[in-house]
């Protein structure tokens, strides 16, 4: 099968992508939740003339005279209206956030009155009409759509949601994102490992990935190089029917890479497999069913590189928000040249510093070997270069993926 594009493989895996069903959950539960139908305000917000300050509800034109003297006729705190109403010479104590009382035009702060006595006070300074006054409404009124579909709610969505008093939410149900690893050399964290072995790090990675993203990461911990247990473990996996599945390592040509045809094995659709980019050539995608299967490279950065390009934005596609753009990509200056790319697209881990013309500058690192997680861990960005892009100098303009 021959090299495709990163476009072309991209347009693959999201081809025919639908939006997964809504669930509601509690408002409490709903933090990084995307979403799943507009909301309009169910109430008006405030659902009353309330007042901004602490002070008197008082007619403004009484307050012009100097030294006016105003009878206070009773109390308003938040959550109980006074039931009469202002007439001139009168004033209401009121607090902030209760109703203005009929009558009313503006609410005359504390600080510039003086207390005669338990009924009177002494205007020591005026007050314009309307001032202080929070006018029904001004939030928002009833029926408003304030919440758009697609959002991620975060603190302040979530506020506003309630305000709007929903005490349950209609998100989308988060993907589930099963991931499995493969190779004899891999030992889990903490295990022992014999002299020929390496600690398994790719699924760690991809889980806290998939979960920031919006997913539900679901480990399926290592499988050994053995093609009968590797077909049990993968078939057993999509029974399960979750949306997306991610092998680890076993993509490439080598006589140990036996995830390419134990997925065939099974009936896996192959829609692409080997990609025209660096790092993460070794790459594959398929679909079983509704489960969507990605065969992502044994090397750390090339695995996490293609999460970055095509498990990020399959999990926003089944959430339901805009894929027409490849993420998070802007402009930077180049911080040292870069000499001519070849026939693959190249993600150079690179650090960002602030520019002096409002771009940051983005510097490649000198060695860009897939297996160096150290530097990927470090590193604030990558470099885009297109396939065949001739040489850069320091300052120029490149785009760049923040991570």
């Amino acid at each position: 099968m021959a090299l495709i594009s990163v476009a072309e493989a991209r347009a693959l895996v999201l081809d025919g992508v639908k939006r997964l069903k809504a669930e509601h959950v509690a408002l409490k539960d709903a933090r990084t939740r995307t979403l799943a139908e507009d909301l309009t305000a169910r109430r008006t917000q405030p659902p009353f003339r309330a007042s901004a300050m602490d002070g008197y509800a008082v007619i403004a034109s009484d307050t012009e005279a100097d030294r006016a003297t105003l009878k206070v006729i009773g109390e308003a705190p938040a959550g109980r209206a006074f039931a009469g109403e202002v007439t001139s010479g009168q004033a209401v104590r009121i607090f902030t956030g209760a109703p203005v009382p009929e009558g009313a035009d503006a609410v005359l702060i504390q600080e510039n009155t003086a207390v005669l006595d338990a009924t009177t006070i002494r205007v020591t300074e005026k007050v314009a009409k309307g001032r202080n006054i929070r006018a029904a409404g001004l939030d928002f009124n009833e029926g408003d759509a304030l919440l758009k579909a697609g959002i991620r709610l975060d603190w302040r969505s979530l506020a506003l949601a309630a305000s709007m008093n929903y005490p349950t939410v209609p998100v989308v149900r988060r993907p589930t994102v099963a991931i499995l690893a493969t190779g004899d050399e891999l030992v889990a964290p903490g295990q022992p490992a014999g002299p020929d072995q390496i600690i398994a790090s790719n699924a760690f990675g991809l889980a806290a990935f998939a979960d920031e993203k919006g997913g539900v990461p679901i480990d399926l911990g290592i499988v050994p190089d053995k093609r009968d247990v590797l077909i049990q473990r993968i078939d057993d996996a999509l029974k399960s029917e979750p949306d997306i599945l991610i092998t680890l390592g076993g993509a490439s040509v080598g006589d140990h890479d036996l995830v390419r045809e134990s997925l065939a094995a099974i009936g896996l659709d192959l829609g692409f497999w080997k990609v025209a980019m660096r790092p993460g050539k070794p790459l594959m995608f398929g679909q079983f069913g509704r489960t969507r299967v990605l065969g992502l490279p044994g090397n750390p950065v090339s695995s996490l590189v293609g999460a970055t390009l095509f498990v990020g934005p399959l999990i926003g596609a089944l959430l339901g928000n805009d894929i027409s753009h490849e993420p998070n990509i802007e402009s930077a200056r180049l911080g040292a040249d870069l000499g001519a790319n070849d026939s693959r697209a190249d993600y150079l881990r690179a650090r960002l510093e602030r520019g002096h013309d409002g771009l940051p500058v983005a510097t490649a690192f000198d060695v860009q070997d897939s297996s160096m997680l150290q530097r990927f861990a470090v590193c604030d960005c990558l470099i885009l270069r297109a396939p065949f892009a001739g040489p850069v100098a320091a300052g120029d303009t490149v785009e760049i993926i923040r991570l």
